[in-house]
């Protein structure tokens, strides 16, 4: 849940807006160059990536995201991408003691190094996770100097590492493990790391501060201990760095160090954490800051001739993937392509997956092969057997909790610390039926409540899902400065409501439902979801787009607050508004998108916001009637 309103511009695209005729025509172009001339990029990743640890605020989808924005842009297939395998302890031993790797089969070595608690049944996971992308990296190396392709790892970047100590969520340094490796095996030209991630690459750099072949470069907010090198570059610019200074500094002794230098090899931490944006980072840099840096370190090794590996390091919160997904499909197209909005990818990923699915699987037609009776005749023939066997009409119990899984809603919940969730479909409740996640197998802590019907009067025209009741709630969770109470919260929220939209639409799409409507209890529940729905009846969007205007800037648990206190009036009416809710809808169809985001439907909406001139009560404003 957001800590701001949210600034209103008066312009709010529709959600899953139809792709237009020049966008379509571009993806085939593309389609068709990638096959005749196929990009030099070359990828590596595992699915096991999206595993979590609770606590760590990585985004456990970062990778996933980019490659489902790659593939719905035609610029790879996933069949392409390389598969990576654990690094050998052999490896690791070219860099970490085997001291250290024994202490870290005790949790408490962990513990320090992650800086939350790790526990016994958590421990083999992390070890391995981070293993993965260690040999990770080691692909990415190898790829880019056999092949001379761009190899870009999504993932890996853990730069902290010492050979005898983690720290900063780092456990193995894979950069350093890639480069002993490569030596190794006969490699002996020289190396430059690029480490642009917003924190010190200090674990990099002490591990090769006797090697003259190894030049690590480091932009950083502050600088993590002081041990120098006989080849590296320490740059600590302190907090709030904006696009000019960085820009400047990267450039001019970037280009100083490879003019000297020209590395046969550059391997690049292309960390997204110095974003204005990002979850704890704390420069001020932007979006298009970050391409040019990308694409400047990308013609630096290009002009030396060297080989270029990408690491993904640093970048926290759920739109960390937007700056990786813009560089990449770059160096892939050459051109620039924005990345779609975190909602629309939600949902355009979750199309992909639900692509992979069968059918049978979600139905649970699977079950039954075989058997001459299907789960009806069963309900009409055995006691204790409800009449109601399909969720919706459509899906099995088992083919919902296959669609969470795969989808990566359950891997969210289990990154938040609820490591065994459980589902639970009531499918005879009078008032719809309901879908509900536990967050333990004794279903004592209830994360999620969905309470769905279909419904042809809701929207008259069309047939849609109704979400007669939803709850999105994080028991373990508590309330403080930065998430602060709204109006009918008893615990802070889960923060998946995106990805529950997405999950419904989907779902509408499956069984051919116009869109997803619900009625906004409060203002902040309508504020949450503008970025997926919009009202049905354009007084009341006009009304929504209003209040955003009047509180931009302001709290969204204040803004809920002063209006249903009766706080804010209408000038020209002369009378307090108050929030009577009314359906939103999520489009699922095209007509229904059609419906909400036509030009008469905006008309309609301009007209009723230009009826509307809202202001706070006992303000100036307000007096000024």
């Amino acid at each position: 849940m957001t800590g701001r309103f949210a600034s209103a511009s008066g312009e709010v695209p529709a959600p899953t807006a139809a792709i237009g005729f020049g966008r379509v025509l571009r993806r085939q172009l593309r389609r068709v160059t990638n096959r005749l001339w196929p990009p030099r990029v070359r990828f590596v990743y595992d699915p096991r990536y999206e595993a979590s640890l609770s606590g760590v605020p990585m985004d456990p989808l970062r990778a996933d995201r980019i490659l489902a924005f790659l593939c719905a842009e035609r610029l790879i297939r996933r069949d392409e991408i390389e598969t990576p395998r654990p690094v050998t302890i052999r490896n690791l031993l070219l860099v970490h003691g085997a001291e250290y790797l024994e202490r870290l089969q005790r949790p408490e070595t962990l513990t320090s190094v992650l800086g939350l608690t790790v526990r016994d049944e958590e421990l083999d996971a992390t070890l391995d996770l981070q293993r993965l992308m260690v040999g990770g990296t080691i692909q990415a190396t190898r790829i880019a100097l056999a092949t001379r392709h761009v190899a870009i790892h999504l993932g890996g970047g853990f730069h902290h590492a010492l050979p005898d100590r983690g720290m900063g969520f780092c456990v193995f340094n894979d950069v350093a493990v890639a480069i002993t490796r490569l030596r190794a095996r006969g490699f002996d030209q020289r190396i430059l790391v690029v480490d642009l991630d917003l924190h010190d690459g200090n674990g990099t750099r002490a591990i090769f501060a006797d090697d003259p072949s190894v030049h690590t470069f480091s932009i950083h907010n502050q600088s993590w201990g002081e041990g120098g090198a006989r080849e590296a570059t320490t740059l600590p610019l302190g907090p709030a760095i904006g696009d000019e200074t960085f820009l400047a500094v990267l450039t001019r002794e970037l280009n100083r160090v490879a003019d000297r230098f020209r590395p046969a090899l550059v391997i690049y931490l292309a960390g997204c954490d110095g974003a204005a944006d990002d979850a704890i980072g704390d420069w001020e840099l932007t979006a298009e800051g970050i391409f040019a840096r990308d694409r400047f370190v990308t013609a630096i090794a290009e002009g030396c001739g060297a080989a270029l590996a990408v690491v993904l390091a640093g970048g926290y919160g759920d739109g960390a993937w937007r700056y990786s997904a813009r560089f990449a499909a770059w160096l892939l197209a050459r051109a620039p392509i924005e990345p779609p909005s975190n909602e629309d990818l939600t949902l355009l990923r979750f199309r992909q997956i639900k692509a992979t699915l069968d059918p049978a699987h979600l139905t649970g037609a699977a079950d039954l092969l075989g058997w001459a009776l299907t789960e009806e005749d069963l309900a009409g023939i055995l006691p204790g057997i409800p009449k109601q066997t399909r969720f919706l009409d459509y899906f099995s119990r088992v083919g919902i909790e296959l669609m969470l899984e795969r989808f990566g809603i359950l891997s969210q919940i289990r990154g938040r610390g609820f490591r065994q969730p459980s589902i639970q479909l009531e499918l005879d409740h009078p008032l719809g039926q309901t879908l509900r996640i536990f967050g333990d197998r004794d279903r004592q802590e209830l994360l999620v409540e969905l309470r769905l019907a279909r419904s042809r009067r809701t929207a008259p025209g069309f047939e849609v899902l109704v979400i007669e009741w939803l709850l999105l709630q994080n028991p373990r969770s508590s309330f403080d400065e930065r998430r602060r109470r709204l109006p009918g919260q008893q615990h802070p929220g889960l923060g998946l409501l995106r990805e529950i939209f997405g999950f419904l639409v989907v779902i509408c799409e499956t069984i051919e439902l116009d869109g997803v409507v619900f009625s906004p209890s409060h203002l902040h529940v309508a504020a949450v979801s503008h970025p997926h729905a919009r009202f049905l009846n354009p007084e009341r969007e006009a009304l929504l787009r209003g209040l955003e205007d009047l509180f931009a800037g302001v709290a969204l648990d204040e803004a809920s607050r002063i209006v249903e206190s009766g706080g804010v009036i209408d000038r020209i009416g002369k009378r307090p508004i108050l929030w009577e809710g009314g359906g939103m809808v999520v489009p699922a169809s095209t007509a229904m998108r059609a419906a909400v985001g036509s030009e008469s439907y905006e008309e309609a909406v301009a007209e009723a916001r230009a009826a509307l001139d809202l202001a706070l009560r006992g303000t100036e404003a307000e007096k000024r009637t």
